[in-house]
């Protein structure tokens, strides 16, 4: 039998929609992305469409053939190359990253799909406020590969994880999750698509659960 992408049932934590989560003020995003950029689209449509109260005020990408910045470009959005390759070390790119981020007033740091592993450079200059997503449910099936891994090890279910990023890869506090079915003929790819939408749902919800937080934090 043949199920689209999005016919069958998920499940995503907390059960709440952007319209429960009142910002009083937009928190100023700053992306980092390494590819195609589907989730920063996704993001870029939410606050389009006035569903997420947010500012993305740069795109910082690392590929020079990423397909993101083409998203950037739609979205009339500005981008940075910062290609890695530049760099003696992974410190240096999180300084030139942080410089840039602090000149178009980043306030949040979105990781959407950055395929490299930051430093404490990066994270105590934007200290809790840098999220990740990653698509597996965790703390299982960290790193590279993930929906591989859950095909390999048999799971039934598996999902989307958005958390705020930490040294140690894939980890830190989780914001939302979604939990989506692996079916018996899944591959790699079928699986992708399903998890994806779910990321497309569950992005832009954390950052503002995210914010929230930080409002209520800063005013109490």
């Amino acid at each position: 039998m043949f199920y689209s992408p999005d016919a069958l049932p998920s499940f995503i934590f907390p059960d709440v929609s952007l319209s429960q989560l009142s910002l009083k003020n937009p928190p100023k995003l700053g992306f980092m992305a390494s590819g195609s950029g589907t989730n920063f689209a996704a993001i870029a449509e939410s606050i389009q469409s006035n569903e997420l109260n947010a500012q993305i005020e740069v795109l910082i990408y690392n590929n020079p053939k990423a397909k993101v910045q083409e998203q950037a470009e739609k979205y009339q959005i500005p981008r940075v190359l910062i290609n890695h390759r530049d760099f003696a070390s992974r410190e240096a790119l999180d300084e030139a990253i942080v410089r840039t981020f602090k000149e178009y007033g980043v306030e949040w740091i979105i990781m959407a799909g950055w395929m490299r592993i930051i430093t404490p450079v990066l994270l105590n200059a934007f200290a809790e406020r840098v999220i990740n997503i990653h698509p597996s449910l965790l703390p299982s099936f960290r790193g590279i590969r993930a929906i591989e891994q859950a095909l390999a090890a048999g799971v039934k279910v598996t999902g989307c994880t958005v958390h705020f990023a930490s040294l140690e890869v894939d980890s830190g506090p989780i914001i939302a999750q979604a939990v989506v079915p692996v079916l018996p003929n899944d591959t790699a790819e079928t699986l992708h698509a399903r998890i994806q939408i779910q990321e497309h749902k569950i992005f832009p919800m954390a950052i503002a659960i995210a914010a929230q937080r930080a409002e209520i934090s800063a005013s109490s």
